[in-house]
């Protein structure tokens, strides 16, 4: 996997992030892992090797392809 930096709406160089799999254009993102128990219920059908991350709208809105 080779990664390319996207962007971020971090403004002293923390997440989040956003960035790209040059080999597959899928997107990895950078951000604060969701932890509450009583959000983590709310999500279904979670792998074991699933985590999840809470990725603010500026940050898709201004970066995430639109292609």
């Amino acid at each position: 996997m080779a990664l390319e930096f996207i962007g971020t709406t971090s403004k002293d160089g923390d997440c989040p992030t956003l960035y790209r799999d040059t080999e597959t254009g899928d997107i990895v993102v950078q951000g604060e892992r969701l932890t509450n128990p009583e959000h983590l219920a709310q999500l279904r059908d979670v792998k074991d090797s699933e985590t999840f991350v809470v990725v603010p709208r500026a940050l898709l809105t201004r970066f995430a392809p639109r292609d």
